[in-house]
């Protein structure tokens, strides 16, 4: 019995699926799977997304031919995992954490039943990964955040949340691109773009990065900035 199933979701895409849980041997995974159709992609594929435990491919049903692509996607999912050339080292984010910039950090806090200063020391401590892009573009999920910082999202979001504000929200944590809603527990803002049009590459953070949080004071963010 295979420990995966390959999904028809609609006329135009396939869902690889994975074992629902999140996982970091799971999450490798779907990344390879997405690796591999993206660095030798089938005629008429269109997009391939990875997300925490599975892979959507999108195809032009006119251009595609269907059987192939099922069989590709079942073949490669089948595989082990290959190690990959490329390996980036941890990429470090720099947070101004606190007062306007994280105004949820005092309510953090109060959930871990320590000082704000605990809660950014072990927030900063952590190097996370990141298991997938959604939301908006840029937008990272990243994990795992210490259970004892790991505070629900709230239960009604803000209309509008400030571009670079960081964010927990349980077991993960994550950076708003652009100004969007959001219901995260803010604790701080970093002056990096996650998401900018005007680089070669758009995107600061990818599946299968790791990431690491630098603090910082207001004058060296307004510096970066």
């Amino acid at each position: 019995m295979s420990d995966f199933n390959v999904v028809l979701a609609g006329d135009s895409m396939l869902v690889v699926e994975f074992e629902e849980r999140i996982d970091l041997a799971i999450n490798a995974r779907a990344i390879s799977l997405a690796r591999s159709l993206q660095g030798s992609p089938v005629g008429g594929v269109r997009d391939v997304v990875p997300t925490y435990r599975s892979v959507a491919v999108f195809f032009d049903p006119l251009r595609t031919d269907y059987d192939a692509l099922l069989d590709r996607l079942t073949r490669d999912a089948a595989r082990p995992i290959e190690e990959t050339a490329e390996h980036r080292g941890p990429i470090r984010i720099p947070v101004c954490y606190g007062a306007d910039f994280g105004p949820d950090l005092p309510g953090v806090a109060r959930f871990a039943r320590m000082t704000e200063d605990e809660v950014v020391a072990l927030h900063a401590a952590g190097t996370y990964h990141v298991f997938m892009l959604g939301f908006v573009p840029g937008f990272a999920y990243l994990g795992s955040v210490d259970p004892r910082i790991a505070a629900p999202r709230h239960t009604t979001p803000r209309v509008r949340v400030p571009p670079g504000s960081v964010g927990i929200a349980g077991a993960q944590t994550g950076i708003y691109p652009a100004e969007t809603p959001g219901g995260w527990q803010l604790i701080g803002r970093t002056p990096l773009k996650p998401f900018d049009i005007g680089r070669p590459d758009p995107f600061l953070m990818k599946p299968g990065d790791s990431v690491t949080f630098l603090p910082i004071d207001r004058a060296e963010y307004e510096r970066l900035r």
